[in-house]
């Protein structure tokens, strides 16, 4: 993995339907991170060949947990996603938040600058990722999850059927398991 460089091109594959976005400058990047417009499951890439999940890259400060519920955590993602957040009402000021990389727990509202000002304009119309949404990524981890857990069933069912015919084989030869 290369350092975070703004001379160097870069591009995001979002997680949900492969769209890849670049190239960028490392800056334009690292706004989208802070927008909430790249999610922990999000990839990045300076030559389209090499991958690595957006949290992996240091310089993007996606560094956060959001508690979501007791047991559900959201994340890591920047703290710019967190104000994000609180302005849809996906949080709310009394959520916690873990920084990854000392451990600390903090409640939103009392993180200097996280609780949010009105949005500006963006200065281009270019075309941008979506912003990421905890509900939908959420949703769509849920959703993950099913069809590994179908396809898991799924081989489980043709090991079962294989062991079976092998039996019956070994059955075939007075041999029983």
């Amino acid at each position: 993995m290369q350092a975070a460089e703004d001379t160097q091109n870069w591009f995001l594959m979002k997680h949900d339907d492969g769209t890849v976005f670049g190239p960028i400058p490392f800056s334009q990047l690292q706004q989208w991170a802070v927008d909430a417009q790249i999610s922990p499951l999000d990839k990045v890439s300076t030559d389209e060949s090499n991958w690595f999940k957006a949290p992996m890259i240091p310089e993007l400060e996606m560094d956060y947990l959001v508690e979501v519920s007791p047991d559900q955590y959201y994340g890591p993602t920047t703290l710019g996603a967190v104000s994000e957040f609180i302005m849809m009402g996906e949080i709310s000021p009394d959520t916690t938040v873990i920084n990854c990389r000392d451990g600390a727990q903090h409640v939103v509202k009392d993180i200097p600058g996280v609780i949010p000002v009105p949005p500006e304009k963006p200065s281009r119309a270019d075309e941008q990722p979506v912003r990421t949404s905890i509900r939908l990524s959420l949703q769509q981890r849920i959703r993950d999850l099913e069809e590994s857990l179908l396809e898991e069933r799924r081989a489980r069912e043709v090991a079962e059927a294989r062991c079976d015919k092998m039996e019956a084989k070994l059955a075939e030869f007075g041999i029983h398991m």
